[in-house]
Order: structure tokens, then sequence, then C-alpha cells
């Protein structure tokens, strides 16, 4: 008899865990769908962050994305820019998912921008973030110019080896 209990109590206990983790998992999906793809770049010559987003749930959607600087909100724009380049890759159907911030009056120094995908709920009630690609670091110089992480090593290096 007890051991039939610890049985039925055991087999309880795993439907139970089953149950939770599939409405956890339908929740995380709701909240943050794993449709959106893109990537970004910091590009030096303009000194903006330049990049593209897709929703692969609706291929015909332009994406609205956000910049972070530096854990700050810098900017908000619907990527609707020409991106030959992601349908050539395969990633979109058309052209029209790139988008390009603009920055300024960054310090010297380190820094990092983040690019999310803004995703809002159904009925428009609320609204979640998803990283598109990795943090882009790069470097501003004394002069303003962008200098990027890889530049910004061997120029240290180098100013190691002539102290030298």
């Amino acid at each position: 008899m007890k051991k039939r209990l610890v049985n039925l109590l055991i087999a309880k206990s795993i439907l139970d865990t089953l149950l939770v983790g599939t409405i956890a998992i339908a929740a995380y999906i709701n909240a943050f769908p794993p449709a959106f793809h893109g990537w970004g770049e910091a590009v030096a010559e303009s000194q903006s962050i330049s990049g593209w987003a897709i929703n692969d749930a609706d291929p015909w959607q332009r994406v609205e994305v956000q910049l972070f600087m530096d854990g700050k909100l810098v900017g908000t724009q619907v990527a609707h820019q020409s991106r030959k380049d992601v349908v050539a890759a395969g990633w979109a159907r058309d052209e029209w998912h790139g988008y390009n911030f603009v920055v300024s009056g960054l310090s010297a120094g380190m820094h990092e921008a983040r690019v999310y995908a803004l995703h809002s709920s159904r009925n428009g009630s609320r609204y979640t973030l998803q990283m598109l690609g990795d943090p882009i670091r790069f470097e501003v110089a004394a002069d303003g110019s962008w200098i990027f992480p890889a530049k910004a090593q061997r120029r240290k290096g180098r100013r190691k080896e002539n102290s030298a």
C-alpha cells in the first residue's frame, strides 16, 4: 500500500513538473518570440550603428528597433532601409529591413551599443525587447574618431613595445 502511494506521488510530481514547464515555455515564447533575427555593426566613417532586423513569423513586417548606447536608450526607428545583402544571404524576402542610427557626441573611451527588436503583445498593452546580434563594442579616440576593439588592442600593444 505504501509503495503504491509513493509511486502515485512520484507520478503526480512528474506530471506537475511537465505541466508547469509547458506553461512556462508557452509564456516565454509569447513574451519573447524567437522569430526576430538581425545584426548590427559600428561604421567608423559615418559614426553610426547600422544593421538589419527581420521577423521570421511575418517576413513582410518592418521591425521597430531601439538602440541603447552604454545602457541608455539613444533612439527608436523602424528598420525599413534597403539592405540587398540580407536578401542575397537568404534572410529576407525583400531588401527593406535595414536601419542606421547616427551617433554623435560620444566621449573618448570604450563604448557598447546594443540593438533590440521591439515586440508588442497582440493587444498592444505590453512591450518586450529582444537583442539582435551581439553587443557592438568600439572606442572613441580623443579626436572623436571611432576605433574598433581589435585595432585598439593592437594600438595598445604597440604603445607597450615602443615604451620598452
